[in-house]
């Protein structure tokens, strides 16, 4: 005997209960990449299997819609009754498709434009922050417990109620009024107000660096360099092109992201060092590296995460410039690099050390870098993808042979070139 097909109903049950079930993983995976608090341990983990699982997961999420069209004309003349239902119908099936084609972007970045990842990772954080919380409120709010029927007061008009007192003393007695809300009413929106008291700060600050400060007048980009963490004097005394930043300020801002806990500096004790395969080992001071000759650049900076930094002005001391002065021997073939927090490293080809765009920054935007952004001195390296432009850089090696660096290690290609 043939098996039976499922019916209509139990298709459209089977397909809502794994579509739940993949958006809340997707959810969860998806939260865990940028978290700060937990992306040091992650990325030195298991940061590459959950990518590659949010990956899975968003891909099966597009199964799941491609299954339901075929059902959709259907559901939607079953439904074509209840508004409450085909308004959450429609939401839900906007925020997958662009949950799914912002994702297809960002995880396919290399083979668009930055500005396409750009563009999608701000869609696809919108569509977190607003859809995420609709989720949970909607699943919590469809569970049994909250559709639970309960003992409610029948509501009758005010002429009725006042007839009924009026003549029935023993109900006047026993009349209570009827509440304002019910229990699962109270408890929704109560639920609801949580949820959006919950996302709204960082949804809001996440608003005001998307639009550049529009929301509280303070603009994107880096923030001031002076603090407890980072005392580096004297700051850099700026050239002429970075006060007047030519490239007009950075358009966009930067996310801070670090796998290892943010290093301090004192100038006191902070060196800069090239040594390895070079004719003249050197080592420079704060106050040395600063009488070093700078140039000024302006370039945008891209992640390989999808979000970009446009018109940076950079100042610093090109690499190609510090190479030289230190000599490279012929048997050297690559330039490895040493952050201050004493575990990233990554390399460049001799070839793509010595490019005219590649510096050792000290300012932005006519401004000292922050701890935070990579400062007080960083690799820029603005034809790759960030994690090539070291942060916290105080170290330079010649070596003959390859170096395998932190992110390459962990799944990053070594070809880092950014798609123009």
């Amino acid at each position: 005997m043939s098996k039976r097909k499922p019916g209509f109903g139990k298709q459209l049950a089977e397909l809502h209960r794994w579509n739940g079930w993949i958006v809340s993983l997707l959810a969860v995976t998806g939260l865990l990449l940028p978290w700060d608090e937990v992306r040091g341990w992650l990325d030195g983990h298991f940061r590459q299997p959950v990518k590659q699982l949010h990956i899975i997961l968003g891909v099966l999420s597009g199964v799941l819609l491609l299954l339901y069209f075929p059902l959709m004309k259907r559901h939607l003349k079953q439904i074509r009754q209840r508004p409450k239902q085909k308004g959450n119908l429609s939401f839900v099936i906007a925020l997958l498709i662009g949950w799914l084609l912002s994702g297809i972007v960002l995880w396919q970045l290399r083979s668009f434009p930055p500005s396409w990842a750009n563009g999608a990772l701000l869609v696809h954080d919108l569509f977190t922050y607003v859809g995420v919380p609709y989720i949970v409120y909607h699943s919590i709010t469809r569970t049994r417990w909250m559709k639970k029927p309960e003992r409610r007061t029948v509501r009758t008009t005010e002429e009725e109620t006042e007839s009924r007192l009026a003549t029935s003393p023993a109900v006047a007695a026993h009349y209570e009024p009827t509440p304002l809300i019910n229990r699962r009413q109270f408890l929704k929106w109560s639920l609801g107000a949580t949820l959006a008291i919950a996302v709204a700060p960082s949804f809001f600050r996440w608003l005001n660096q998307a639009t550049g400060g529009a929301i509280s007048d303070v603009p994107g980009g880096m923030k001031e360099v002076s603090d407890s963490s980072n005392r580096m004097l004297p700051n850099p005394t700026p050239l002429p092109d970075s006060v007047n930043v030519v490239g007009g300020g950075a358009k966009g801002y930067f996310r801070v992201y670090t796998v290892t806990p943010l290093p301090s500096f004192d100038s006191a004790t902070w060196r800069f060092t090239i040594n390895g395969l070079v004719d003249r080992p050197v080592t420079w001071t704060w106050e040395q590296f600063l009488a070093l000759a700078r140039d000024v650049q302006v370039s945008d900076f891209h992640c390989v995460t999808g979000w970009s930094v446009y018109k940076n002005t950079w100042e610093g001391i090109p690499l190609s410039a510090l190479l030289k002065q230190a000599g490279v021997k012929a048997n050297a073939k690559n330039v490895k690099f040493y952050s201050g927090d004493g575990e990233y490293t990554d390399t460049l080809t001799l070839e793509q050390a010595n490019m005219d765009d590649v510096m050792v920054a000290v300012l932005h935007d006519g401004k000292p870098i922050h701890r935070d952004y990579g400062g007080p001195a960083r690799l820029i390296v603005p034809q790759m993808y960030a994690y090539k432009s070291v942060k916290w850089l105080n170290g330079i090696e010649l070596i003959d042979k390859e170096h395998i660096g932190y992110w390459e290690a962990r799944g990053y290609d070594t070809d880092a070139w950014v798609k123009t």
